[in-house]
C-alpha cells in the first residue's frame, strides 16, 4: 500500500494504490505511520516528500471503507477518526520538514494529507485539490483544523462550503501551494535539497516555534522564543555555522 526510499537524505513515501487512487486506507494510514516513525529515527533522513503513484496524489477514504463505516457505532467511528487524526498530527508536528509531491488528485481526506505538510509542490494544471466532505452528508472536521492556520478563514470558508476543486496554479493563489512545477517530484525534491543543506537542529527548533506561538499570548511566546534562541547559540551547529559565516570575511 506504500512505497518508501531514500533519495539524497530525503525520505520519500510514496501511496502505492493507483489502481484505487491511491485512497486511504486504515491499513495504509497504519503503514505510513509506520514508515514515518522509520524515517524520524533515521539520521540519514533529513526530510521527508510523501506523493502519490501513478496519476493521482490521493482521492480521499476507500470507496469499500466508506461502505463499511456507515454501518459503524459512534464508538467505532470516533475511534476510526482518531487514527486519521493522529497520523495528520504526526505529520503536522513531525520534527523534520515535510513537502506534498502533488501530482494529481487530492480529494477530500487526501486533500487533508497534503494540507498538514510543511510544504506543497504543485502541478498548475494536472493537480487539484478539494475538500468534498459536504456533498456526501460528511464534515471536514479534522482537516479545518490545520487548513484555517494555513490559509485563513475566508478562504476556508469558499474551499470548505463550496466542496468544489481548484488546480494547482489557483491553489498558489490562494496561499495553499507554495511551488509550483511541471515535474512535481523533480521539483519538490528540489526543495528537499535546499532544505537539506540547512541545520538539522534549526530547522527543527524553528518548525516548533512556527507550530506553537499561535496558541501562546505574546509574553508567553517572547518568553518561549528567547529560550529557544538561547539553546540554539550554544549548539554546535550554531559554532560550526558562525565560524564559517566568519571565515567568509
Amino acid at each position: 500500500m506504500i512505497k518508501s526510499e531514500i533519495r539524497n537524505n530525503t525520505g520519500i513515501i510514496f501511496l502505492a494504490r493507483p489502481e484505487k487512487r491511491n485512497a486511504l486506507h486504515p491499513e495504509l494510514v497504519k503503514r505510513m505511520n509506520n514508515k514515518l516513525s522509520e524515517f524520524e529515527n533515521n539520521d540519514e533522513v533529513r526530510s521527508v516528500i510523501i506523493t502519490g503513484e501513478g496519476s493521482t496524489f490521493c482521492a480521499g477514504a476507500d470507496l469499500e471503507y466508506l461502505n463499511r463505516i456507515k454501518n459503524y457505532s459512534a464508538i467505532d467511528n470516533e475511534k476510526d477518526s482518531k487514527s486519521l487524526a493522529e497520523l495528520f498530527l504526526m505529520i503536522y508536528n513531525f520534527p523534520k520538514p515535510t513537502i506534498a509531491a502533488v501530482n494529481g488528485a487530492a480529494i477530500a481526506g487526501g486533500c487533508g494529507l497534503a494540507t498538514v505538510c510543511d510544504l506543497i509542490v504543485a502541478h498548475p494544471e494536472q493537480s487539484l485539490f478539494g475538500y468534498s466532505e459536504v456533498k456526501i452528508g460528511f464534515v471536514p472536521a479534522i482537516v479545518s483544523i490545520f487548513l484555517i492556520k494555513r490559509v485563513g478563514e475566508g478562504i476556508v470558508n469558499q474551499l470548505l462550503l463550496e466542496a468544489g476543486t481548484i488546480n494547482g496554479q489557483k491553489a498558489y493563489q490562494v496561499g495553499l501551494v507554495n511551488y509550483l512545477h511541471n515535474n512535481v517530484l523533480e521539483g519538490t525534491l528540489e526543495v528537499a535539497s535546499r532544505l537539506n543543506n540547512n541545520s538539522k537542529g534549526s530547522l527543527e527548533m524553528t518548525k516548533a516555534i512556527i507550530k506553537n506561538i499561535s496558541t501562546l499570548s505574546v509574553t508567553e511566546a517572547v518568553d518561549y522564543c528567547v529560550r529557544l534562541n538561547a539553546i540554539s547559540r550554544s549548539s554546535n551547529d550554531f559554532k560550526d555555522g558562525l565560524s564559517k559565516f566568519l571565515k567568509r570575511d
